[in-house]
């Protein structure tokens, strides 16, 4: 499930090249147009919890899936048609991902609770492992010279096909059991937008996700513009760090079952912090490089592991993932373009020093992602009783 929506991603990010050429966008419209995932990604986030809670991770994954799907096929059309249609169908793919993301978090935080140990950030690497399978097939076809339509809504009808007969293995997360219980459904899943714990969790999660999207968008351009490096070597830069980021993912996990999450996600961005500096302020090229290492290291952990501190009490997870992830993807989604900004007077490479003092941040407010023990309701207990 979290290997899937990367390769839609990454198909679909592949391909704009061909689409902005096919429809003849100019880069102001190319950008509108790609701003309308964004939007249907934000208008989605809030209502998730909320939905989760109601239908469950499993129905969710399978309906918004559908959802999703149905707009990268509606880009593909709108490929050979207009950038309306484009526009519409990136709104209905963001608004349908969102939804998914939230859920199957949901999903991956029950596994890793059931299993009693710290598994989550392995789910992310492979999404990212998603990515780059998404992109390699993209390059595929462009090399083929296959249009867009074809390969878009091939890929919708796998991914679509894959994911309904996937989530018939989900195990009954905590809302799925226990949604039609009355003291659950007395509390809203908008509550968890008022808790001062779930609200620090995702400050932890915005400054570490603004360092891994800044990590992701500037690393390449920073290393050529403030070294001198060639496009090939921003390009290598940029791999590194994606590498440095997945491995850290899959082996991070048994750091946080031996040392614990605090400790873990504290050092974690600390290490973020030292490798910012050491690209911006390096001697040299390959100083940078190292840093680009230590950074990508340093960012493996925070999404994923947030994601399991706001699920720490079941009963509750699905509106505290809603509401961190949406806090979350504000840094993902605002962080490159503030470091554009900013890097139009000071240059890209000092820019992200911004990156720097989040790290220092998110070190500080690493604390709030301390294991919660579950509720104490009767439900809860007699679950976990049972899991056990």
């Amino acid at each position: 499930m979290f290997t899937l929506p990367g390769v839609a991603i990454a198909s679909l990010l592949s391909r704009v090249p061909q689409i902005r050429d096919a429809l003849e966008l100019d880069p102001g419209e190319l950008g509108v147009v790609l701003l309308m995932t964004a939007v249907g990604s934000l208008l989605s986030l809030p209502a998730s919890g909320v939905v989760v809670h109601r239908l469950g991770a499993r129905r969710t994954v399978a309906i918004m899936s559908v959802v999703s799907m149905m707009g990268l096929g509606l880009v593909a059309i709108g490929s050979e048609v207009s950038p309306a249609v484009v526009g519409a169908g990136l709104f209905v793919f963001g608004f349908g991902a969102g939804q998914w993301d939230v859920a199957m978090n949901v999903e991956g935080v029950a596994v890793e609770q059931l299993l009693e140990r710290s598994i989550m950030s392995r789910f992310h690497a492979a999404f990212s492992l998603g990515t780059v399978v998404g992109a390699l097939i993209g390059a595929a076809m462009n090399a083929l010279d296959v249009p867009p339509l074809p390969h878009l809504l091939a890929v919708s009808g796998i991914v679509l096909l894959v994911v309904q007969f996937g989530v018939r293995g989900f195990i009954p997360a905590a809302d799925d059991e226990v949604g039609d219980h009355a003291t659950v459904a007395a509390r809203s899943p908008l509550e968890a937008w008022t808790e001062p714990r779930t609200v620090m969790i995702g400050v932890f999660v915005l400054c570490t996700t603004f360092a891994e999207g800044t990590g992701n968008d500037w690393i390449g351009v920073a290393t050529i513009d403030g070294y001198g490096a060639s496009d090939a070597m921003g390009s290598v830069a940029y791999v590194m760090f994606v590498t440095s980021m997945t491995l850290g993912r899959w082996f991070g996990p048994a750091l946080l079952d031996r040392r614990g999450r605090v400790t873990v996600l504290r050092a974690a961005s600390l290490c973020t912090l030292v490798g910012v500096l050491i690209v911006v302020f390096g001697p040299s090229l390959a100083t940078a490089l190292i840093g680009v290492v230590i950074w990508g290291a340093g960012t493996a952990l925070g999404f994923p592991t947030g994601m399991s501190a706001a699920a720490d009490d079941p009963l509750h997870a699905a509106g505290r993932v809603s509401a961190v992830a949406t806090i979350g993807y504000i840094a993902f989604l605002a962080g490159p373009s503030l470091i554009g900004l900013i890097g139009d007077h000071t240059g890209v490479l000092r820019a992200l020093t911004v990156t720097a003092a989040l790290a220092a941040v998110a070190a500080a407010v690493a604390g709030s992602t301390r294991p919660l023990p579950r509720s104490d309701d009767p439900v809860s207990t007699t679950m976990t009783t049972t899991r056990d």
